[in-house]
């Protein structure tokens, strides 16, 4: 029980668990919106608001293609909205904050000034520790 314990106490288990609950709830707000606003924009264009009816026959088989219509442009507005609303931003967000930071092996080496001075502090914070 203490294995268990541990493995759903794990980080990686918690975040993945919030992500998919984020996931589901994003889901369904993309999918609210791919029905209210782009189904209605696409039917405004082409005609059609669903394509689930669109068939055709081949030797007394009815294949039902509009479904992978509506699913295929379900999928296409679920990814746009991910990349557009989630990848994108944080992209420029990790963009901005390297821009400010230099990585720590491309900083000059210390001045032996700066390397005296750091062997007196730790000196001096030695002798103040041991008396």
């Amino acid at each position: 029980m203490k294995g268990f314990k541990e493995f759903i106490m794990r980080g990686n288990v918690v975040e993945l668990a919030v992500a998919v609950v984020m996931g589901t709830a994003f889901n369904a707000v993309v999918t609210a919106f791919v029905k209210d606003i782009i189904t209605p924009l696409i039917a405004a264009i082409a005609g059609k608001p669903n394509f689930s009816a669109l068939t055709f026959t081949i030797h007394n088989s009815k294949f039902l293609y509009g479904d992978v219509i509506n699913y295929i442009i379900t999928f296409l507005s679920v990814a746009a909205a991910v990349y557009f609303f989630v990848v994108l931003p944080l992209n420029k967000l990790a963009e901005r904050r390297a821009r400010g930071q230099v990585a720590a092996d491309e900083l000059p080496a210390p001045s032996d000034d700066v390397v005296l001075l750091t062997e007196i502090r730790d000196l001096l914070r030695q002798q103040a520790s041991q008396g």
